[in-house]
This record gives C-alpha cells, sequence and structure tokens, in this order.
C-alpha cells in the first residue's frame, strides 16, 4: 500500500497549466527522483504535495488520509518533511535550539501535559536526550552551541535534514539537495540521503538535476514534462526512453535508439 499518493493533481496560473493532473503513489521503502528539463514542474508538483501551494484540483493522500486542505504546516504535522533549495532554518537561535524545538513539537501531548516552548530542558531527559541524538547522527554535535547563521552552507543543509529527523517525518522531499554546494560539501548530503533510505518504513523523493546522483540514489524515477507526468520507472529504463531522451537531455527521438 501506498504511503503517499497524489491523484489528478493539478493547478492553473492564470491559462497555463502548471501541473496536469499527475497521479502517482510512492512506497515506503523507496527513493523516488522526480526529473525534467526546467520548467517542466517538479518544484511546483513539490510545493502541491507539501501545502506550499493550493492545488486548483485533484487530492494528496498520506497513510489513506486526505491532506488536500491542509496548510503546510498541517501537512508537516502529518508527517510530510520539506527541504528546500534554501534553508528554512531559524537562524538567530542555537544548532541544539533548533533541534529541540522540532523535537519538542514531535511528542504527542506534550503541551496538554504543561509542557512549555520555553520550559528548562533539563527537566525533560527524554526530549534532550533525542535532540542529542539526532545532532550525533548528522554529525552536528560538535556544533551543537554555534548559532545556525554562523554556520557554513553545507552545516545549515545537514542541519535542514536533522530537523526533518527530528520531527519524525513519515515523507523526506529534497529538493535539489547539494544546490550551491562545493564538491566537499555535496557527499556529505548525499550520504545523509543513503542512511535515510536505510529506514524502510520510510518514503523518499528527489527533485534533482544530478544525473549521477539519480543514477546512484533512485530506486525509481518519474519524468515531468510541461507539467505531466510522461514517465514512470525502474532508473535505467526511464533514462534510456526515447521520450526522456528527447525532454530531459535534448536528444531526437531518433538519435535516442
Amino acid at each position: 500500500m501506498s504511503l503517499l499518493a497524489t491523484k489528478d493533481l493539478t493547478i492553473r496560473f492564470g491559462g497555463h497549466v502548471a501541473v496536469n493532473a499527475v497521479t502517482c503513489a510512492f512506497q515506503p521503502g523507496t527513493l523516488t527522483a522526480i526529473v525534467g528539463p526546467n520548467g517542466a514542474g517538479k518544484t511546483t508538483y513539490f510545493n502541491l504535495i507539501s501545502g506550499q501551494l493550493r492545488a486548483s484540483s485533484g487530492q494528496v493522500t498520506l497513510d489513506g488520509r486526505d491532506l488536500s486542505g491542509l496548510s503546510a504546516s498541517a501537512r508537516t504535522r502529518a508527517g510530510l518533511g520539506r527541504a528546500f533549495q534554501l534553508t528554512n532554518l531559524f537562524p538567530r537561535l542555537t544548532v541544539l535550539e533548533n533541534i529541540r524545538l522540532a523535537v519538542q513539537a514531535t511528542r504527542d501531548g506534550a503541551h496538554r501535559r504543561g509542557l512549555n516552548l520555553w520550559s528548562v530542558w533539563s527537566d525533560h531527559k527524554g526530549l534532550m536526550e533525542r535532540a542529542d541524538e539526532v545532532l550525533q547522527a548528522v554529525a552536528l554535535a560538535d556544533k551543537a552551541g554555534e548559532l545556525v547563521a554562523s554556520l557554513p552552507h553545507g552545516d545549515q543543509r545537514k542541519l535542514e535534514v536533522a530537523l526533518l529527523m527530528a520531527l519524525e517525518s513519515k515523507v523526506f522531499m529534497f529538493d535539489e539537495p547539494t544546490a550551491g554546494m562545493n564538491s566537499a560539501e555535496a557527499p556529505v548530503i548525499l550520504n545523509l540521503i543513503r542512511k535515510l533510505k536505510e529506514d524502510r518504513s520510510k518514503t523518499i523523493l528527489l527533485v534533482e538535476h544530478k544525473m549521477d546522483v539519480v543514477r546512484e540514489l533512485a530506486d525509481r524515477i518519474i519524468v515531468l514534462h510541461n507539467g505531466s507526468l510522461v514517465a514512470d520507472g525502474e532508473p535505467a529504463e526511464v533514462i534510456a526512453s526515447p521520450i526522456v531522451q528527447e525532454a530531459y537531455l535534448g536528444v531526437a527521438p531518433k538519435e535516442a535508439a
């Protein structure tokens, strides 16, 4: 049974259809790469799933629950974790404070038990231990006390992955996770994604232009072109298909054979 699914998901901007009736299901334990040429609708599709944009029509479901009418924050609480091309952090707080807030937000009934957002963390050993555990997992424990604004770009991206882990997301959505990174920083993020793949209960979606990254990480590729889903399957099969060669790689069909 699929964990995440879209049915006839569509958005129009005036007379332009940016995403056109995309129906797709995503299984636990898989990493699906979403590829296509610039302007194909990849990030827009992500925005529709995570709630940054409201669909003109269609449906998004998670674990069978219809999320279509929910805000982006409500979808996050439901289990949709989204990482952006630009980091989405609290820059004036420390690394540890960012993670603590995320851990605190995940604990069911925490506010009903009287746990205040800015309460003394030493009184809540379990929350502290979980925050430390997440920072260890992304190799940021040694920078726990540093302000996020002072971190290099690569460490900020690592912290964003850590936030999704702390939120206990069911679905991890990465939009060009290595964008803006140098050759030394990018492998760190890719290694974190590899580790996330080891948890077979999670679903990972990846928008990525770098085909070497797609080939290495993806269990499946879907291709968007002019807002429509034009290919879906195993990486080698999809990359070799004439429609992908033409739409994504710019190779004419007769040359793609």
